[in-house]
């Protein structure tokens, strides 16, 4: 008979082996249960913990996330307006703008002058997309991509506009959309965290900071774990000078006890999650080494990428990375790559801007595809709302900015059962309004999960009394969009 918590007392704490032995619950017999348990929940559709996991059969295994933070204007870059040119530093027509909200930036303005793109725009691939110069790579792709270009949100400034598409809420608290998939189905590496995020280094811009990929109210596990160039790619995960592996597995053993301890005097999920944070931490001491090593790439998958990608922390090297943990059954890899906030200085700032990202943003589509992982991997390009028609501030000959503008902006995907070489929704000749098929973050994120294997109104946490989901109480998936 097992001993009742009083008799195990933490201050008479048995020999090891003896604890094992009477307790049934062993590190070995633990991971063993845990990984019977998962093997039997995947073979009837259930995920890790009894929470629902596919419901449908799947077109996407991952998620690769480019979040281009800051917001890309979609009028110079992939929503092409003629009519902005001709009537450039003409008025916005009031009947044009309806009477809609503008931010505190250029609301005060007396005049909204029409800003047209000074970039060309070319249609590229047999599907005919039009793209601007700014992306040539991206154009070398188009006919694998399926480009949106009716989102539209209600947050009309950056943290709220931010926190609304990583967490379906523009209220911090909420889990984000990679621990919500962590949550619902688990992980397919039991040595690697099944979400992974990076920053690119050296960026200015809006802040960024970690809740936008927390757990929320969710298990802590199940929050995401952020990647920085370096020596250490997750933060004190290496044993301190003169501590080795096997002395850190005594200590890893030695707490285990006492965790083991706690769980037969309650039942604490807490504890649980520590746990298992504790051993994945230890776990990937040997695998996060392998996996952020770009020694065994390639040549010419390095030139693929570009020049950055022999720099740790650049978006090029991030875009690498992500193939590497994609490929080791990351589930989702969150890249945030900050700057495309311009309210002024476009012309000169936004061809840096795509210098950085296009051709690594290509390459990796080229690299899934040739891989045979295009096919089951979601890749996702895109910011947290749009840019205005019109100028924000001084128009001048040589240049101007564009203000933040939720009611239409445009973002592309591919792979993971997406309709390649396809536009879809439209917005009227200013570029201002949509008029056809308009798609809300919402609807982005039951999609997303849709091609998962998720029904995104059955992905539920109950807290606080309610039962939560990432879409709230809304979104539709998109099928239109699917393949």
């Amino acid at each position: 008979m097992t001993p009742s918590p009083r008799e195990n007392h933490p201050m008479q704490i048995p020999n090891r082996r003896e604890f094992f032995g009477r307790s049934g619950l062993g590190l070995g017999s633990l991971a063993l249960t845990q990984l019977i348990a998962r093997d039997a929940d995947a073979a009837s559709g259930q995920a890790i913990g009894g929470v629902p996991g596919f419901h449908h059969r799947p077109r996407a295994k991952r998620v690769i996330y480019l979040f281009q933070s800051g917001a890309p204007s979609q009028l110079d870059l992939l929503d092409h307006k003629p009519l902005l040119n001709e009537k450039h530093g003409s008025e916005l027509p009031s009947s044009v703008r309806g009477g809609q909200r503008l931010t505190g930036m250029s609301g005060n303005q007396s005049s909204l002058p029409l800003a047209g793109s000074p970039f060309k725009f070319t249609r590229r691939g047999r599907s005919g997309i039009e793209i601007s110069e700014l992306l040539p790579h991206l154009g070398s792709v188009a006919d694998e991509l399926c480009v949106v270009r009716s989102m539209y949100t209600e947050a009309i400034n950056h943290g709220p506009g931010v926190t609304f598409v990583q967490t379906g809420s523009m209220f911090p608290g909420r889990p984000s959309i990679g621990a919500w998939l962590d949550y619902g189905l688990g992980s397919e590496n039991d040595d690697l965290p099944s979400f992974v995020v990076m920053v690119t280094k050296n960026k200015g811009g809006q802040p960024l900071v970690s809740r936008l990929w927390g757990s929320g109210f969710l298990p802590s596990q199940h929050q995401g774990v952020r990647f920085r160039s370096g020596d250490d790619p997750v933060l004190y995960l290496n044993n301190p000078s003169g501590v080795d592996a096997a002395s850190r597995r005594r200590a890893m053993d030695a707490l285990s006890q006492l965790h083991q301890i706690k769980l037969q005097e309650t039942d604490d999920p807490l504890v649980h999650s520590r746990i298992d944070q504790y051993e994945l931490a230890f776990r990937m001491q040997a695998s996060i080494p392998d996996a952020t090593d770009l020694s065994d790439e390639p040549e010419h998958v390095l030139r693929m990428y570009g020049d950055d990608a022999r720099n740790p922390g650049t978006f090029a090297a991030n875009c690498l990375q992500a193939r590497r943990l994609a490929e080791r059954g990351v589930r989702f890899i969150q890249l945030y790559h900050q700057g495309w906030d311009h309210h002024g200085g476009l012309p000169g700032a936004l061809p840096k801007q795509c210098r950085e990202t296009d051709q690594a943003s290509a390459a990796l589509i080229q690299d899934l595809k040739q891989r045979g992982m295009l096919e089951d991997t979601l890749v996702i390009w895109g910011g947290e709302f749009g840019r205005t028609n019109y100028c924000q501030g001084k128009l001048t000959a040589t240049s101007f900015g564009r203000d933040h503008h939720p009611r239409c902006f445009s973002l592309w995907m591919a792979g993971g059962g997406m309709k390649p070489g396809i536009t879809f929704g439209q917005t009227d000749e200013f570029g201002y309004n949509i008029v056809e098929n308009p798609v809300h973050i919402h609807d982005l994120q039951a999609t997303l999960l849709h091609l998962l294997g998720i029904d995104h109104e059955r992905l539920t946490f109950k807290y606080q009394g309610r039962q939560f989901r990432l879409t709230d109480v809304h979104g539709h998936v998109r099928r239109e969009l699917i393949a």
